[in-house]
């Protein structure tokens, strides 16, 4: 199943108002239940995100095939990291 471009912005709506980030995870896994949602810290991530915001980045992830892989192709998430990016 697709992420929609209407489900993006909505995310985007969410992280770009998400001050600090307590919770935003919790959010949008209770607006999207559908994707699977894991959060780390953004230096854990060595791939470029497909977007960036204030205090997070996001990555696609495809759990299509036989291992999960990061993509860029909102056609084949199925899961996006919630990186979250250090004051510095």
């Amino acid at each position: 199943m697709a992420l929609g471009a209407d489900e993006l912005m909505e995310i985007e709506k969410m992280l770009s108002a998400a001050g600090s980030g307590e919770g935003v995870v919790t959010e949008l896994r209770q607006r999207f239940p559908r994707l699977s949602w894991t959060p780390c810290d953004a230096a854990d991530m060595t791939d470029e995100p497909f977007r960036t915001y204030a205090g997070f980045e996001i990555h696609l992830l495809d759990r299509s095939d036989h291992c999960v892989q990061i993509t860029t192709d909102p056609a084949r998430a199925t899961g996006i990291v919630v990186a979250t990016r250090s004051a510095a």
